[in-house]
């Protein structure tokens, strides 16, 4: 018969990855166009430490059956994370967290360059980490 010294020693290496991970942020949230499942704004926040203050950034371009698409735009800060979304045209969007921005299409699922200064954008929502971590999108007052 094993001492309980001896069984937390087999198990701590099997549990201890379970605990590291336990409070990392790896969620997702989307924005239906057009309240169309197939047609969507996926964005996707992946913490890889607990202790970690920035998380990875990824947005999925879905216009199904046509185009499907993963972009990474690198880390974000999690602190107060707010992730605006905007519409600068028809299936053209354009995502801000902070200073960075990233345009997006959905009609091929193709990244555009960074817009110019005179763009016109119409606030659609914010993708934000809720109270338990959990990644939530909310729409813009008056946003169709």
């Amino acid at each position: 018969m094993r001492s309980p010294l001896t069984r937390l020693t087999y198990l701590l290496p099997t549990l201890l990855p379970t605990l590291l991970l336990a409070g990392c942020v790896n969620d997702s949230a989307s924005y239906t166009i057009d309240n169309d499942r197939d047609h969507a704004v996926i964005v996707r926040v992946t913490q890889d430490y607990f202790w970690s203050k920035q998380a990875s950034l990824s947005v999925l371009a879905s216009h199904l059956p046509d185009c499907q698409r993963r972009f990474d735009f690198g880390k974000t800060d999690l602190t107060d994370l707010n992730i605006e979304l905007f519409s600068t045209g028809q299936e053209t969007f354009l995502l801000r967290a902070g200073e960075d921005m990233w345009q997006i299409e959905t009609n091929n699922c193709t990244r555009l360059p960074a817009p110019g200064d005179d763009v016109q954008a119409q606030p659609i929502g914010v993708f934000h980490l809720d109270g338990k971590k959990k990644l939530v999108f909310e729409k813009a007052e008056g946003a169709a």
